[in-house]
């Protein structure tokens, strides 16, 4: 029988051949590889890159005057990022500069009022005492006449003009008592003025801090250094009090991974534990990573509305246990991991427990 096939057909199917050879063995290695790597290595996709990622809120509120910066610009700790209309504020704080000042004005009279008060009860004292020798002398000069009168040595007219004398002594003496104290206790109801004039400075003087606080406000700056994100405001518009304005990226902290293992995976890890980490970005570029946490819970357990296993209607799910896995390495490599990057992490079933 004539062969039927051709020089061309037998090269043709050599090549297939080949070509199929070495697909399954390609195959073969990559499935062993595969394989040696599930025995090798607790590993999930369910991954992600997760960095500090803050809201910048402002503590006063008004029109925006200025911002002063872009979205993904880097920025250092106190970087001015945007001013707020500070006119309002700066107001409320002349206002009570001057009310504090005026309160000032009146403590300095109130002192000047105590120390001509006090010189004035001096002086009432010294008359009082000035009265008190007089009333003394009078009476030693009454009781002198009445016993010259007694024994008929003096006229009954001198005695009742020596009392007429005691009498309006005794009486300057009472007003001279009576001026002295009213002088003291008008010191005494300056004093008690005094110290609510005080307790107002004080009063102000918070107040007036409390101003310069909210004058300060009007100047949002960075509180670290870092990259901003998305930028919400501009110039001429009206915020308030808490509201979200722009995000920020910090720089000086670590960047980490929470990866959510099933709760099947977690059995033999520990935290110390270095895994290897491969972003869906870079699948080439392998970075290194330490177990630094376990969740104390699943992560349904975190939730707003956590499953209920009690109803008669139960499937088994298997649940996830969030695993903190901070990024070694200089700043510089794992810079290009972006917030929210999705990671394969992998971590040896067989680490050194010694």
């Amino acid at each position: 029988m004539k062969n039927k096939y051709t020089v061309t057909d037998r090269l043709i199917t050599r090549i297939t051949g080949f070509i199929a050879g070495l697909i399954v063995i390609v195959m073969m290695v990559w499935g062993g590889y595969t394989l040696w790597g599930y025995f090798i290595y607790e590993q999930t996709n369910d991954a992600q890159v997760q960095e500090y990622v803050n809201p910048i809120i402002s503590r006063a509120g008004g029109f925006v005057e200025t911002v002063q910066f872009e979205e993904n610009q880097h920025v250092t700790k106190g970087d001015t990022l945007f001013i707020i209309d500070s006119r309002e504020y700066i107001l409320q704080q002349k206002q009570t500069e001057a009310s504090l000042q005026k309160e000032q004005a009146q403590l300095r009279v109130l002192d000047s009022k105590i120390e001509t008060l006090t010189k004035t009860a001096s002086a009432y004292g010294a008359q009082v005492n000035s009265n008190k020798a007089k009333l003394w002398k009078e009476q030693l000069d009454f009781d002198r006449y009445e016993k010259l009168f007694q024994v008929e040595s003096a006229t009954k007219q001198k005695v009742e003009e020596m009392q007429a004398i005691l009498d309006v002594n005794s009486n300057n003496y009472q007003a001279a008592r009576d001026n002295h104290d009213a002088s003291l206790l008008s010191i005494e109801d300056i004093k008690v003025e005094r110290s609510v004039v005080l307790s107002e400075i004080s009063r102000l003087k918070s107040l007036l801090d409390r101003h310069k606080l909210d004058v300060s406000y009007t100047a949002i700056v960075a509180p670290y250094n870092g990259r901003m994100g998305r930028r919400t405001i501009e110039a001429g518009q009206m915020i308030d009090v808490g509201e979200p304005l722009a995000f920020i990226v910090n720089d000086d902290t670590d960047k980490w991974v929470v990866a959510n293992y099933k709760e099947t995976q977690v059995a033999n890890m520990r935290i110390g534990d270095t895994v290897k980490v491969f972003a869906d970005a870079y699948p080439s570029q392998e970075f290194k990573g330490t177990i630094i946490s376990l969740s104390p819970a699943t992560g349904s357990s975190f939730s707003l509305l956590p499953p209920d296993n009690s109803t008669g209607n139960y499937v088994k799910i298997v649940q996830r246990i969030p695993v903190r896995i901070r990024i070694d390495g200089k700043r510089s490599e794992i810079d290009i991991l972006k917030v929210g990057m999705n990671v394969n992490v992998f971590t040896s079933k067989k680490q050194n427990r010694g």
